[in-house]
């Protein structure tokens, strides 16, 4: 199949590298340029860097509304238009552009979690699985037929992980969906709407940790959270965004004993930090302007923190 794909960010690369080997991708259409990470400079997304690397032509328009870009995109004379987060909103005269029409693939079990942030919502939400869509692109977000789908478990993975899964997933469900559709075998399934729910954009501060926190609830937060929407708290007088935690085993509630909400205790090498119904292990932490380190190398620094009489709180 001829296929015109558009993607932004590494999800879609994996995606495109999966779909380049089997399909022929004519173009690849991304966001354009922009400042990603530390610095000022501007650089491309990683789907322009794959495609780039494939041999790919890269489009970056900055809109899909005006004639001359649906006249460019129709030049290519696509069978099909394949999306997977590319981060814009695709007008009717791109979603019917192609004759197997526009499809996306989408990081949730649809009808659940529609919408921007669909990894990190079957996260906090303690989801037992979630999944992949291939979905037929409508005007409606989210709203279009399925045909496609995989699922995995969700329980102890975090967003990167969780995310780097569904792209391999995403990526082998596409082109078995591209597959069917070239030999006439493929088939819809329409969404229930009465099981519909929204994954909003995750907002600044909500990952952020708290004593009242439950502990599922703290470590489903950090979990969820990644680089761009981190976990913060602070620890013993120390801003840091909190990377990794352990729910206590039977041990840890030895060691960290009377730890109330709000207390902080370190024993046996182990952080633990006072939850709303107890401890929360604490694996690894990055200080404000500090590289990222195990909680030895971070308590170090802080002197009584073995006098179990440090705190901690929210930033």
């Amino acid at each position: 199949m001829r296929v015109v794909f558009m993607g932004t960010p590494q999800l879609a690369a994996t995606v495109l590298e999966i779909l380049a080997a089997h399909h022929q991708v004519i173009a690849a259409y991304t966001r354009p340029d922009a400042v990603r990470g530390r610095g000022s400079a501007l650089s491309g997304s990683p789907v322009k860097e794959t495609a780039e690397r494939l041999g790919i032509p890269v489009e970056t328009p900055r809109t899909l509304r005006d004639a001359d870009a649906i006249a460019h995109l129709e030049a290519y004379k696509p069978d099909v238009v394949c999306v997977a987060a590319y981060g814009m909103i695709l007008p009717d005269e791109v979603i019917d552009a192609a004759p197997f029409g526009c499809l996306n693939v989408h990081g949730s079990l649809l009808p659940r979690w529609r919408g921007a942030a669909p990894i990190e919502r079957s996260i906090l939400a303690g989801d037992a699985r979630t999944g992949v869509c291939i979905m037929r692109v409508v005007s409606e977000l989210d709203a279009g037929d399925w045909c496609v789908r995989r699922t995995t478990a969700v329980a102890g993975k975090s967003t990167d992980v969780l995310t780097a899964e569904l792209a391999q997933l995403g990526g082998e469900a596409l082109c078995e969906a591209l597959d069917q559709a070239q030999a006439g075998t493929l088939s819809w399934t329409p969404q229930d709407a009465a099981g519909c729910t929204y994954a909003k954009k995750i907002t600044k501060g909500e990952l952020d940790l708290a004593p009242e926190d439950n502990i599922e609830t703290a470590q489903r937060k950090v979990l969820a959270s990644d680089e761009q929407h981190p976990s913060h708290a602070v620890i013993a007088e120390r801003a840091v965004s909190v990377l990794e935690t352990k729910l206590p085993d039977e041990r840890a509630w030895e060691l960290a004993g009377d730890c109330l909400p709000g207390d902080v205790r370190f024993s046996a090498k182990r952080l633990f930090i006072g939850c709303g119904d107890g401890p929360l292990e604490v694996v690894r932490v990055k200080p404000n302007g500090k590289k990222a380190m195990d909680v030895a190398a971070f308590a170090a620094g802080i002197q009584g923190i073995k006098k179990n009489t440090k705190k901690w709180g929210s930033r």
